[in-house]
């Protein structure tokens, strides 16, 4: 298991941007670095979603939903990824996970609100 730490969720209005962060404090390198990961979320009421994914070289990929508006980047010397979310809408709301998928390991969640 990896223990991986979300944060940077937050209540924001319509149109606003909020930055994840995702980190795998207690995972050496060589555990963390060679993982795709990826970014879920899961609103009330829906089955957890895959919102986008990032290889261990870089690669990326998005649900059509966020395309254009968010971004997946990994830092592996910080053992971190992030989600930079633009343009925020209404349904985008929902508890968000980090996902390191060699370990089928997920975080805790961070909550994401986003106001008319």
């Amino acid at each position: 298991q990896v223990y991986l730490v979300e944060s940077g969720g937050g209540s924001v209005q319509a149109g606003e941007s909020l930055r994840l962060t995702c980190k795998a404090p207690r995972t050496i390198t060589s555990v963390f670095n060679p993982s795709p990961m990826a970014w879920y979320r899961q609103a009330p009421g829906k089955q957890r979603a895959l919102v986008a994914q990032i290889s261990n070289a870089g690669r990326t990929n998005y649900a059509d939903s966020v395309k254009g508006r968010f971004t997946i980047s990994r830092d592996n010397s910080r053992k971190t990824i992030y989600l930079q979310m633009n343009s925020l809408l209404p349904e985008d709301t929902a508890v968000y996970y980090c996902h390191h998928l060699q370990s089928m390991s997920w975080g805790q969640g961070t909550q994401v609100t986003v106001g008319q």
